[in-house]
This record gives structure tokens, sequence and C-alpha cells, in this order.
């Protein structure tokens, strides 16, 4: 009986000795279990999933795991290899727009009883760069330039003239040695001398003036060039290109209003930080619906774009996809946060957003503001008091926003607009100030694969991506593009560099030769990606070509039309893209 009691409690003892590890690993697996199920997402249908990509889905601290990979946004740009606010060779360039000896004084050249009259179209910045063209077209004409109308009559209903956006003194002295300007058409007899109404084609170059434009001046004496937008030539000889450059980055200056204005917006930022970005965002209800592009919202999205697209008869789009893939279509405020984050910002950089109403509201917004939570815009740092004179003025509005992105450390365009080309074209032209245009092409692809990489792997690819879009110089061929965007004739190169660069090259075409290493044309590596974008700009027009059909040959057949006569059915098709 004692020999049982004893093998009772030996079993006992082995018993107890079992249940606690027993429970120790059962508690373990119980709280293993409770991870998982926190960490792993829950079935979602595919329209949510749409629904939501435009939602918060990155900020600085959170972890996507997506496919067991992790997709982390650090808080910090992290180290790189070039300074985020300057471009690495700007110091060896400069902007040169002074004419040569063999140009003229406007006094000597200046016909008699020669009148340029000049109705701008669009927004203002398509309005600038027709007030650009319109003092070169003066001066190829020998005419005496009146000072520009504004578009008062566009989808953007801006009553403004001209002395209300610039500087109209400044303009006509600035500028008396190249084009005589005046306020107004001269009287005679009491009267105000009535101009022939007419419209050369786009990018008319100096013989299409000359011939088409010339002999109607000569016989009515003042003659008003409508809907004058891109009506020169992109091409023109050298003193002509710099004149653009003197109109465009010295003479056109804007009221003194809205620069004191401007330099308190620009103030504003730089007392919140050292640097900050500007971003031109272009994300509104109109942008998108033109484009044709989708973006994931579902049917409510395709409804609403829907129903803006149809006020355009002739505007069809049939493959939204498409356009994405070819780059045709402006990234989403989380994808241009995310790009920027990749090139190095962290996320206590400062943003100036330049932007209407974006389409979806704070939803939309959300993610970007998640990745920089630094944001402002001009109605967030300045009072309502401030901005009230320049309120009910979308060009106005425009123009303070034009004036912060010059001033910025770095801007960044998220379509390939007017206000975009300008502010490029100037950035380069008063050094090379970082201006970043997305890859699209390329960068959509991206997008759609990231979750299926790591932080480290995407960022780089976007660096990569981005060579040849981040303003340095020499990334756009000369030639290449509007003028306005790459004023290569207005672009020199210091004499030492520029001797230096020539050696270097010599010497590395021997080296090749010697090493019978043959590269194609545009592989190397700083700059594979300078054509990845294409040259959307127009051919300029030739006298006599394929271009001069009927419908053209129509509006300079002697019938005198007027500006409304010609208006498009569709005005706004173009000028809601353009700036």
């Amino acid at each position: 009986m004692a020999f049982h009691f004893q093998r009772r409690r030996h079993h006992q003892n082995r018993l107890r000795w079992l249940v606690r590890p027993v429970f120790a690993i059962s508690g373990s697996l119980l709280l293993l279990f409770a991870l998982l199920s926190f960490l792993v997402p829950s079935p979602v249908d595919n329209d949510r999933l749409s629904h939501h990509s435009r939602e918060a889905s990155f900020n600085s601290t959170v972890d996507d795991t997506i496919r067991g990979s992790v997709f982390r946004v650090p808080t910090r740009g992290g180290r790189l290899d070039r300074d985020l606010w300057s471009s690495r060779l700007s110091k060896f360039y400069y902007g040169c727009s002074n004419e040569s000896n063999n140009f003229p004084k406007a006094e000597a050249i200046t016909g008699r009883n020669r009148y340029l009259v000049i109705a701008t179209s669009g927004g203002l910045n398509q309005q600038r760069t027709g007030i650009t063209d319109a003092v070169v077209a003066a001066r190829i004409l020998n005419a005496t330039l009146i000072v520009p109308k504004l578009d008062q009559k566009s989808f953007w209903k801006d009553s403004s003239n001209f002395t209300e956006i610039f500087d109209v003194n400044w303009f006509i002295s600035f500028l008396s040695k190249d084009v005589q300007i005046i306020k107004q058409l001269p009287r005679k007899g009491g009267k105000t001398v009535s101009p022939y109404t007419m419209r050369v084609p786009r990018k008319c170059n100096e013989r299409c003036y000359q011939n088409r434009v010339l002999p109607v001046l000569l016989k009515r004496h003042a003659v008003q060039l409508t809907k004058f937008d891109y009506r020169l030539a992109n091409k023109l000889e050298t003193d002509l290109q710099k004149l653009r450059c003197r109109v465009n980055y010295h003479a056109l200056k804007f009221t003194d209003p809205i620069l004191d204005m401007g330099k308190t917006l620009v103030q504003q930022m730089r007392m919140r930080s050292r640097h900050y970005i500007a971003l031109h965002l272009r994300f509104e209800p109109d942008m998108l619906a033109f484009s044709g592009c989708y973006y994931g919202g579902g049917e409510k999205e395709r409804k609403e774009l829907g129903a803006i697209r149809r006020r355009w008869k002739t505007l069809h789009i049939s493959n939204p996809d498409k356009e994405r893939r070819h780059g045709k279509c402006p990234l989403t405020p989380e994808e241009v946060g995310l790009m920027l984050r990749a090139l190095g910002y962290g996320s206590d950089v400062h943003i100036y957003v330049a932007s209407g109403v974006v389409y979806g509201g704070e939803e939309t917004l959300e993610p970007l503001k998640a990745l920089f939570p630094n944001f402002y815009s001009k109605e967030t740092i300045a009072s309502k008091e401030e901005l009230k004179p320049f309120s009910s003025f979308s060009s106005r509005m425009a123009a303070l926003d034009f004036i912060v992105c010059d001033e910025s450390d770095v801007f960044v365009t998220n379509n390939n607009g007017n206000m975009a080309k300008i502010l490029a074209g100037r950035r380069r032209y008063f050094g090379h100030k970082p201006t970043i245009r997305p890859n699209a092409k390329k960068l959509y692809r991206l997008f759609l694969s990231k979750g299926n990489m790591t932080w480290e792997a995407f960022s780089s690819r976007v660096r990569t991506y981005q060579r040849g879009f981040m303003g340095e110089p020499n990334e756009v061929r000369p030639g290449r593009g509007e003028f306005h965007e790459n004023p290569s004739t207005c672009i020199c190169e210091k004499s030492e560099v520029k001797e230096k660069r020539i050696s270097d090259s010599r010497k590395s075409v021997e080296v090749k030769n010697n090493s019978n290493v043959m590269k194609k044309d545009g592989e190397d590596a700083d700059n594979q990606n300078v054509d990845d974008e294409p040259d959307w700009s127009e051919p300029d027009y030739e006298e006599g070509s394929q271009n001069d059909g009927p419908q053209e040959r129509g509006l300079f057949n002697g019938t005198g039309l007027d500006y409304d006569a010609m208006t498009s059915e569709e005005p706004e098709l173009e000028e809601i893209f353009s700036d």
C-alpha cells in the first residue's frame, strides 16, 4: 500500500512539472495569434480598396505590409550625394539677354503710321506669353505696339486690364530702345484709328509675319491680331530671342500692390523655415476632367468628372489608363509627396501649394499633408482682409502664387501648363534654381508596384527616374520644347568652364576610342531620362507648308473677321489646361 501511495505521488509530481511549460507555451501561442490578427488586414473588396487609395496610407512612422514586403517612409530625408536646395552646376551659368551691336535702336527702324494691336487669350500666364511675343512681332513688323489688351472673356472671367496687373510705365520705358510702345491708338480727325482685325497661324515665323501681316499693315496702318497665344515661332534669330527674354524676365513687372503682397507671402514662408518648396499642384476637377485620367475613385469619380467633361462636345476620352501610362496625367497629391520624400526631402520641409479647389478636397490632400505636415497656401498664411483686394480677380491671385513660386528654393510642377513653362524658364535664367518635373511616365509604373518593394528600393528608383527632370543646366537640349520653358539662347556659360568642358569632352572621346567602348547616344547615367518626356511643342509654321490649310487660309482672306466671330465654340478647352 505504501508502494502504491509513493507511485501515485511520483506521478502527480511529474504532471505538475509538465503543466507549467504547457501553460507557458499555450500563453505564448495565444499572444502570437493576437499579434498576427492585429497586423494582418481584413479582407476588403476591390471597390473599397480603390476608393481608399487616395486616403492617408502613408506617414512618417507607419509600416504598410503588403505581400510580405515592408514599405516604410522614413521621417528624415536621408543622406544624399547632392544639395537638395540648389543646382550643383548653376554657378557656371548666367542669364544673358543684351542685344548685339547689329540690333538697331527702335527709333531708327520704326515705320510711320504702323500700329499693332494685340488681343491676348487665356489666363495670366498664357497672356504673358502673348505679351512677350507681341513685342517681338512688333519689332519684326517695325511697328509701334499698343499696350496689349488682356482677355476678359475667357474661362477665367477676370476684368483686369494690363495696368492693373503689370507696371505699364516700366514696361514702356524698359523696352523703349527695342520697340516703340504707346498706351492707345492715336486719334485722326477727332476719331480713334480703327484697326483691321485678323489672326495669324500658330507658330508664325518672321517670313510669315512679313508676308501675311505687313502688306495689310502698310495698307490699313493699324492691325489687331486676335487670340494672340503662341502665334510666334519657337525658333527665331538670336537677337529676337534675346528680346523675348528682356520682355519676359525684365520688362514685365507686376504692379506695386501685387509685388508687395507677394513679398509678404514670401516673408511669411521664410519666417517659418529657411527653405521651402512651392508646389503647383494642378489637381482641380476641371483639369482632371480635361485630362481624361482615372484615379481610382470608382463610379463616383467617373460620374463627377464625366459630367464636367460633357461640357466639351469635341473632347473624347477612350482609354484613361493609357493616358496615365503615357505620362499625360498629373500625379495625385500623395504621389507627389512620395516622390519628394524619395528625393530626400524630410517631413519637416515646408511646402507652399499653389492650387485651386482640389478634387476630393481634404480627403485627397490628407496623404500629402501626412507626408509634409508643414503645408501652406496663400489663404492660410494671409488674412482675408489682406487678400481682399485680389480675391475677386483670378489673374491677380495667380500673380501672387507666381511670385511665391518664383522665390521658392525648389519649385515642383505637376503639369506642363503655361505657369510651369514660364517659371521653369525664368528659374533657369535667374540661376538655375531647382525646378522638379515628375517623370510621370516612369513614376506611374513605379507607383503601381511600390507594394512589392522596400522604401530603399523605391526611393532609389525615383532618384534614377528623376535624373534629367530636376532643373539642372543642359537637362534639355537647346531648341527642344517651348522657348519660354527652355530659353537656351539667353543662358550663357562662363568662358573658363566652357573651355574646360570642351577639353574634357575631347579627352573623353579619345579614351572611348582607345578602349573601343561604344555607347549609344543618351546612355549617360546622369542624363538617361532627358528624352523620356516627348517634345509636345508644335512645329514652327512655314509659309506654303501643309499647315496652310483651308481653315487657316479662311482667316486671312481679307474679310476682316471680328474677334467674337473667330472665337472657338468651346473656348474653355485650351484655356483651362493652359495655366
